[in-house]
């Protein structure tokens, strides 16, 4: 919880979400409904608590929000349809409703048939005309209190003040509740009445005034200043520009809860596969997600559903992931100016094993990196358990394709999926090439790098470099026949010194004493040929064994110190001091000796 929040605010809030769960599904299936009977004793349980910590709970009423202690804790959500607590009873005339300790489950079974009418008395043709003010006057219940807008009008007068106590200033009156304020004022009001009794006849005028405004009809008015007509008029636009789609939607949840007609139900549930298409047509993931939620506890709504309706709802739930919805998914992102993306992973995480071959031809299609993401964070989900499509894709000839399915792959970090990897190490995009390499470092980080050295002919630097990289980590060892082709043609000359030096470092690792022979015949070799680059590779060798430091290493240097150019000869000579001072970190107590 925040610092500052008031805890008996944040159990309204609460409480409100439980009771307008508990109104709507009393209202569309009915109060026996298992649904709604699981959201009313939900609410009455955690309602009993709260009034076990707070004895009553009062709310004010206004057209769209609820309030408790001047502040709002209720508000219908924007795309909410039909009819919101709050303005049902603000249209009946209520304006505070108080629940007191020692409510009882029956008390609010009432309340809520009250509220919305009886389901099932309106489902078998029973007409009842009484509104939610007349239903609790007639029950009278000492646990559940209202305050009625006509109340208020009789308390003020008939006058202005009325209208004050309809603003918002009426929240900030020093009694905790419109009860206590409509107590005071009849209090008043009698103290005035007997004062008034005492006039002499001389104020018979104002006697005859106050007699005229008790005999004035009882109609309850309101007065509506410019501010609230510019709130009235925007309500009335936003429920005209409404997606007329979301209507169709509480129709279709309507008829699936009440309809018993078979044939009725099988046109309705393909009605649902055409409602469904539509809405990924047009992108509305999050409504496509209560949709397919609601669908899904079909079968706990309406357990009576013959078998052959239980198949068309699953199949139904399935079609999400049809090869036509995946089109409508892509043609969606790639087409439209401005996608809307919240609510589609969610979606995508809705799907099963079976649809993962959709789902990468969603990912082969989608142009925008991001949306991208969005695919590829599904498949770690869903392809988990299904990635042999995956694999295959790894064959595909598009670059951006191959590196998500390779980003996917070393999320799993799944050493199986190996062999499928380094077959990538032979495709066309070099960055492709580049990213298996370093993922084939994860999945296997030791072992035989034979394959690997043959990238040492790959056309791109990059890639030369990162396979010389990872064989030089120590962690994978080969045999001097593998480096051979490369160290010993003619185009190993021309390479750069960066690059040769990191591919001797990459030899001492994964070959150690197979490559002495080579490195001292470096340091001995004479030739009048391209003996600049020759002198440069014999430096070269001799840093790499004074690095390898072992008895044939040191064996090779002294060799070229006595038989290397005078170059070589210091070379060797450096080297060898390098050897001595690591062979005696390693031994010091033979050194010592």
């Amino acid at each position: 919880m925040k610092e500052g929040t008031d805890p008996e605010l944040v159990s309204v809030k609460q409480l409100l979400k439980l009771l307008d769960k508990a109104a709507k599904s009393a209202r569309t299936y009915g109060a026996a409904n298992p649904v709604a009977h699981r959201f009313f004793q939900q609410f009455h349980d955690d309602l009993i608590k709260h009034l076990m910590t707070y004895s009553q709970l009062t709310l004010l009423v206004q057209r769209s929000d609820l309030y408790c202690k001047d502040q709002v804790v209720y508000q219908p959500d924007r795309d909410a349809t039909g009819e919101s607590i709050a303005f049902k009873m603000y249209a009946d005339g209520i304006r505070e409703l108080s629940f007191y300790q020692g409510i009882t489950s029956e008390d609010l079974s009432f309340f809520l048939e009250a509220l919305w009418g009886n389901a099932d008395s309106a489902a078998s043709g029973e007409e009842d005309d009484e509104d939610i003010v007349t239903r609790l006057w007639g029950k009278n219940l000492s646990t559940i209190t209202i305050v009625t807008a006509e109340e208020i009008v009789r308390s003020s007068g008939f006058g202005t003040e009325i209208f004050q106590l309809q603003d918002a200033g009426f929240m900030n009156t020093t009694p905790s509740s419109l009860r206590e304020l409509l107590d005071r004022e009849r209090a008043s009001q009698a103290s005035e009445t007997a004062v008034s009794d005492g006039k002499t006849s001389a104020q018979g005028s104002n006697t005859n005034q106050s007699t005229t405004r008790r005999l004035q009809p009882n109609v309850v008015g309101y007065e509506v200043s410019q501010d609230e007509l510019a709130a009235l008029a925007k309500e009335i636009q936003d429920e005209s520009s409404r997606d007329g789609s979301m209507y169709i939607i509480d129709m279709l949840t309507a008829i699936l809860a009440s309809e018993t007609s078979h044939p009725l139900l099988t046109k309705l549930f393909d009605v649902w596969g055409g409602a469904i298409q539509a809405l990924v047509r047009a992108g509305q993931w999050t409504v496509l997600e209560n949709v397919l939620t609601m669908l899904q506890d079909t079968p706990a709504v309406r357990p009576d559903l013959s078998p052959d309706h239980a198949r068309q709802l699953t199949g139904v739930l399935d079609g999400l992931g049809r090869p036509e919805h995946i089109k409508l998914i892509e043609s969606y992102l790639n087409k439209s100016q401005k996608p809307q993306t919240e609510g589609l992973l969610t979606l995508l995480l809705m799907m099963k094993k079976e649809n993962v071959p959709s789902l990468c031809s969603l990912l082969a299609n989608v142009e925008s990196p991001a949306y991208q993401s969005i695919v590829v964070e599904a498949l770690f989900h869903v392809a988990k358990d299904n990635a042999d499509p995956i694999v295959r894709g790894l064959s595909d000839r598009r670059p951006a394709y191959v590196r998500n399915l390779l980003t996917l792959i070393g999320r799993w970090a799944d050493p199986r999926l190996g062999d499928a990897v380094e077959k990538t190490l032979r495709h066309s995009d070099a960055q492709v090439r580049k990213e298996a390499l370093r993922l084939l470092a994860i999945l296997r980080p030791s072992g035989n790098a034979s394959k690997w050295v043959s990238l040492l002919s790959d056309i791109d630097e990059t890639v030369r470099l990162t396979a010389m990289k990872v064989l030089g980590t120590g962690h994978y060892t080969t045999s001097f026949s593998n480096w051979s082709p490369f160290v010993t043609g003619e185009d190993f000359h021309d390479r750069s010194p960066a690059e040769k030096r990191s591919i001797f470092q990459a030899m001492r690792h994964t070959a150690a004493d197979e490559s002495v022979p080579y490195w001292q015949t470096l340091l001995t070799e004479w030739s009048w040929t391209n003996r600049k680059k020759k002198e440069e590779l014999a430096f070269l060798a001799a840093e790499s064994l004074g690095k390898l430091a072992t008895p044939a290493a040191i064996a090779a240097l002294e060799l070229g110190q006595k038989k290397g150019s005078a170059a070589v000869k210091q070379a060797c000579g450096t080297a060898l001091s390098s050897a001595t001072r690591q062979l005696r970190t390693k031994t010091p107590f033979a050194a010592n000796s």
